[in-house]
């Protein structure tokens, strides 16, 4: 699939104008006429490369592997063109380091920029930088901003980000003596306004997700209102695939926007590499960790790249630095430029939009299985909802792995104690087998 590249008609008509022939009959004028076919092939219509990739995942089913996965819990399987890694794989891109004699590799620094310049136009805020590792790390830099720039030490953090994103939360402020203060959720299953109300105090911000954990669309302007009320900094925890339909960020009151660009074109691979991005407000700008690539001119007037806004690193002002940050997963960030430059704003809507679909049909169908209930039925959700069963979720996990299956991930894998599970659908999930895991389900619970 990586090697066939098509030709349109004007393009194969130049390519014959360029050797000096007509048409295609007079390229082949060799073959003797008696030979040539002369109609077109017996083929059945043509499919499009996700329905090929699903013909190849279902063959693969019969070896045992799953060929239909519910599964997403912060990795999400979505639709990746064959040309992302084709063009990420060049060899002027395959590295994860910014050059050190930055100014000399101006390709290598445009990449980085335009990677900003996505991360700009995608979270609608006005500078972001050269990608940090992951979506946890970039929430912890995000902490650091909150703390440096209002120079206060406790920082409310709603419970509905992911578990693992606060886990690597409390591991920067246990070295960095920041107060983390937990947000509940409410009975919605989004964060508790009262709550942040009550608690502020002296905070330097919130942090919240959107959409959070248990797949629950949280009213960002409320909480940057109820944040900005304080006087604090609201960060906006992002899943960038759920931008192509939902309004950005900045434009819902967000100070910083981070996340995880694995979404972006980066397949699911036992964990990473990943890459977080972060973005912020004109005014936050110089409180960004890691590189910035800028643009400029050279002494000739032409368009030029250059690192700035580096000297809070730690390889230049060690003992002042802000941040230990110093790379910039470059290849990951390269892979999903190519990724959104290929979608374009439609094509992420489109699969933004097939992924809610799914998700919600998904949803409504499960709802009808007796013994399975949504756990905030009253809550909007993207392309991801827990629900709550009479059956052990481990055991409904099992049941439909034994059908090629991978369900939804059993909570208390995640979240101790908790017995429910947690669905996602994207756009990779046809409605077949969307049916399949719905029929499954209805046996275990019948």
């Amino acid at each position: 699939m990586r090697s066939y590249i098509p030709n349109t008609q004007r393009e194969r008509g130049e390519m014959l104008a360029a050797i000096g022939l007509p048409d295609m009959d007079a390229l082949f004028a060799d073959i003797p006429e008696g030979v040539r076919l002369n109609r077109p092939l017996e083929l059945s219509r043509g499919m499009s490369e996700i329905e090929v990739r699903r013909a190849f995942a279902s063959l693969a089913a019969r070896s045992g592997v799953p060929h239909a996965s519910f599964r997403g819990a912060g990795a999400y399987g979505h639709y990746i063109p064959a040309a992302v890694p084709q063009l990420a794989m060049r060899s002027e891109f395959y590295t994860a380091y910014t050059p050190y004699q930055a100014e000399m590799s101006q390709g290598m620094l445009q990449a980085i920029f335009e990677f900003q310049t996505l991360i700009c136009q995608l979270t609608g805020l006005d500078a972001a930088n050269a990608s940090v590792y992951d979506g946890a790390t970039a929430a912890a830099e995000a902490v650091n901003m909150l703390t440096a720039a209002k120079r206060k030490n406790k920082v409310l953090v709603s419970a509905g980000l992911h578990p693992d994103v606060r886990a690597v939360l409390k591991t920067y402020a246990r070295f960095s003596k920041t107060e983390l203060v937990e947000v509940p959720l409410n009975e919605n299953g989004v964060a508790d306004i009262p709550f942040i109300e009550q608690n502020a105090g002296d905070a330097a911000g919130l942090v919240a997700a959107q959409p959070n954990f248990f797949g629950c669309l949280e009213d960002t302007r409320t909480l940057a209102d109820a944040t900005h009320a304080f006087g604090g900094l609201f960060v906006n925890y992002v899943y960038p695939h759920a931008l192509g339909v939902l309004a950005r960020p900045g434009e819902l009151g967000a100070d910083i926007a981070v996340g995880d660009g694995q979404s972006l074109g980066l397949p699911l691979a036992y964990g990473g590499p990943y890459v977080g991005f972060m973005a912020s407000t004109q005014k936050l700008m110089r409180n960004l960790p890691g590189r910035i690539a800028g643009e400029t001119t050279d002494k000739d007037g032409n368009r030029a790249f250059v690192l700035t806004l580096q000297a809070r690193e730690q390889h230049i002002r060690r003992e002042k630095a802000s941040s230990n940050i110093c790379s910039n997963q470059m290849l990951c960030a390269v892979t999903a430029s190519i990724y959104l430059s290929l979608m374009g704003p439609k094509g992420l809507a489109e699969a933004a939009n097939q992924s809610m679909q799914k998700a919600h049909y998904l949803a409504e169908g499960m709802s009808r299985v007796r013994g399975i209930r949504l756990r905030y039925p009253a809550t909007p959700f993207f392309n991801e909802f827990a629900v709550d069963c009479d059956r052990d979720s481990e055991f409904v996990s099992g049941a439909l792995k034994e059908r090629f299956i991978m369900g939804g991930l059993p909570l208390n894998r995640i979240v101790p104690g908790d017995s429910g599970m947690l669905w996602c659908a994207t756009e990779l999930n046809a409605r077949e087998d969307i049916d399949a895991a719905l029929s499954v389900l209805e046996e275990v619970f019948a």
